[in-house]
């Protein structure tokens, strides 16, 4: 039975009820993980995707797969230094299987999208990240009701005073970066979420 409670004092409560989260299950969504989360450190830095990959809900533990090594790639971070680095949270926790048509991985429902939202509400409450980063449209869409990616990948806006910057999702199955003119923003948007960590740990780069 999933244990939400009507208020969050501290990250490491949150985070043992979210890993016993059952909700999309309980209302009827055929998932095929558990909740996949790292254990968060206060992370300043926040960075949110769409949903768990099958690697993600294998190991249960967030951006395992291929498109985490790209992500890597792209922001120039080890593995370690990665997760040191964010605190990693997504539209929905569990891995929703693949698509009907077999290629790429099922898109949440709206509905289980805002089943998995009160998490995300919490952490962002409890951590106030001093920078936001999200990975795919459907991201956006859900943080600032931004519905097309493309115009804002290698823009800085604004959540309640917090940068958020929008990067294309690392998927092998998105065709996004075949335009050389959407490599060119990719290359801009990975700058800029450099330059605003060496703000946010100006200690360490």
């Amino acid at each position: 039975m999933t244990a939400r409670k009507s208020s969050y004092r501290s990250l490491a409560s949150l985070e043992r009820d979210l890993a016993r989260c059952h909700a999309c299950t309980e209302a009827g969504y055929p998932l095929e993980s558990l909740p996949v989360r790292a254990p968060g450190t206060r992370q300043p830095a926040y960075m949110f995707g769409q949903a768990p990959g099958v690697v993600e809900g294998e190991e249960r533990l967030p951006w395992r797969g291929r498109a985490g090594r790209t992500l890597r790639r792209w922001l120039e971070l080890e593995e370690d230094e990665f997760y040191a680095t964010f605190y990693c949270a997504s539209v929905t926790r569990c891995y929703p299987g693949r698509a009907a048509s077999g290629r790429g991985d099922r898109t949440p429902t709206p509905r289980e999208q805002e089943l998995c939202s009160y998490w995300r509400e919490w952490e962002l409450e409890l951590l106030r990240p001093r920078l936001v980063v999200t990975v795919g449209g459907l991201a956006l869409k859900r943080l600032l009701g931004i519905a097309t990616l493309t115009a804002y990948v290698g823009e800085k806006l604004d959540l309640d005073g917090t940068p958020v910057i929008p990067l294309p999702h690392p998927s092998g199955a998105s065709g996004w970066l075949n335009d050389p003119a959407n490599r060119e923003r990719l290359e801009g948007a990975a700058a800029l979420v450099r330059s605003e960590l060496r703000r946010v740990y100006p200690q360490e780069r």
